[in-house]
């Protein structure tokens, strides 16, 4: 187990497959969009919506730097190359713990989809027990992790047909009412929704869509990546606003009461429940339930080989970089890395998960903006000259790309019980990273980023 570098085995089938496992369509609907309901209610989908818009911009920039830098660092990776190494460190701080957080998060709603046949489980074992198969299962060869993932999907895809199915066969509004008179549940009822509770919800539907730029973490793994990758973030991107957005606008336009629909603790499993019945909502659950793991299998792929990469990288003291970087022989997967992901995400499980939700919330539309400005200054100083994929309408794009990541962190700002403390606590990690650039990295004299092809 002493190699130290990954080896392209995939073709954009495989990619596709583990990255829109990673979105995992089910999971973001049944566990990230309750949230959205809950700040937006019915304006949950104009925030979709507008979600969708800002993906189609940020499609187009991933798709354009993936292609230049197909690497397993990612967006730290490219950001580093383009902005420079300082915005490049900072991050990777906010991404790392993004990532991590993520991981914890959905292993401790996976006990929620199993209670209606397991209805005494706790959520932490639960999610230590799913995030140690997950973690075994991602030192397995990426290509096996392709096909079981690929199965896994097939199932919560079909979960998601039923609940679109479910409300278009039940509807009781017109999508004109839920895009002019959106209403959410307030204390007295049913309220308007405003615009800052819409721009609110919509950071949180950027999360609900995010994994499609992820892919380029696989950069390495498949062939003639730098013309396949761009290709892979495409089809996961629209696949993933179809797979979302579909079924959600159909629960809205077929519950048959929105404010029990907003009231409720499991918002869709009552709606299939009332819809459906309660051996449909079981199925479904448990439908749900293997979508959960099948995502953290993906995000445990993705999140280790971006861990694998800081330490070809140098970014640590030289005998973890040693180890991270390791590669199984039989599997050619990180190995060490994917056990540190995994043991960290587990030891995250007994933190309350409104303060994970908290820690996660704003980073992904931080590293959207700092991504938007290195397509605008890469192009400038002509360090993504070299792109295989280059994006249309540049530099509209990525400027109308700033101006929405703007608005959404403004809207996050407002709201002082959620975004504004999620916006400083992203802050804070930014100047903790800074700091350590600042104090440890730039007293390494020789230290730079180093890729796939420098020799550790």
């Amino acid at each position: 187990m002493t190699k130290t570098t990954l080896k392209p085995s995939m073709r954009t089938m495989g990619a596709l497959l583990i990255t829109l496992s990673l979105i995992t369509p089910a999971s973001s609907v049944f566990i990230i969009v309750p949230g959205i309901l809950q700040q937006a209610g019915s304006g949950a989908f104009l925030a979709m919506v507008f979600a969708a818009v800002i993906g189609v911009f940020s499609a187009f920039i991933y798709a354009e730097l993936a292609s230049a830098f197909p690497m397993t660092s990612g967006e730290y990776g490219i950001i580093g190359r383009v902005l420079g190494p300082a915005w490049g460190i900072v991050t990777l701080g906010v991404n790392m713990v993004a990532n991590i957080l993520a991981m914890s998060i959905l292993a401790l709603g996976i006990s929620v989809y199993l209670k209606p046949v397991f209805p005494n489980l706790d959520p932490v074992a639960t999610g230590i027990i799913t995030l140690i198969l997950a973690t075994l299962c991602g030192i397995l060869h990426i290509r096996t992790n392709a096909v079981v993932t690929g199965l896994f999907l097939g199932i919560e895809m079909l979960a998601l047909g039923i609940l679109t199915w479910l409300g278009l066969t039940h509807m009781q509004r017109g999508l004109p009412e839920i895009i002019i008179h959106p209403l959410h549940l307030g204390d007295a009822g049913l309220l308007p929704a405003t615009p800052g509770m819409i721009g609110l919800a919509t950071s949180v539907a950027i999360f609900a869509y995010n994994g499609y730029g992820q892919a380029v973490y696989l950069g390495e793994e498949i062939h003639n990546a730098p013309k396949r990758i761009a290709r892979t973030i495409f089809l996961a991107f629209f696949i993933t606003i179809l797979t979302e957005t579909i079924p959600v606008t159909a629960v809205l336009l077929g519950a048959p009461d929105l404010q029990s629909l907003f009231g409720a603790s499991d918002m869709f499993g009552n709606f299939i429940a009332k819809s459906g019945g309660d051996t449909l909502n079981l199925v479904v659950s448990l439908g749900i339930a293997l979508a959960v793991f099948n995502a953290l299998i993906a995000l445990v792929l993705m999140i280790a080989r971006n861990v694998y990469s800081t330490g070809r990288d140098h970014i640590w003291s030289a005998p973890i970089n040693r180890a991270l970087t390791l590669v199984h022989d039989r599997f050619h997967s990180p190995w060490v890395a994917t056990l540190v992901c995994g043991g960290i995400a587990m030891a995250f499980c007994f933190v309350d998960p409104q303060i994970l939700l908290l820690v996660t919330a704003t980073g992904m539309v931080a590293i959207y903006a700092l991504l938007s400005l290195a397509a605008l200054v890469g192009r400038r100083n002509g360090t993504t000259a070299h792109a295989s994929y280059k994006m249309p309408l540049f530099p509209l794009v990525p400027l109308l790309a700033l101006i929405m990541m703007a608005y959404v962190l403004y809207a996050n700002y407002l709201d002082d019980s959620v975004g504004r403390p999620s916006l400083f606590v992203t802050v804070a990690i930014m100047i903790a990273s800074g700091l350590y650039y600042a104090f440890v990295l730039c007293r390494r004299k020789d230290w730079r980023l180093r890729g796939p092809d420098v020799s550790n």
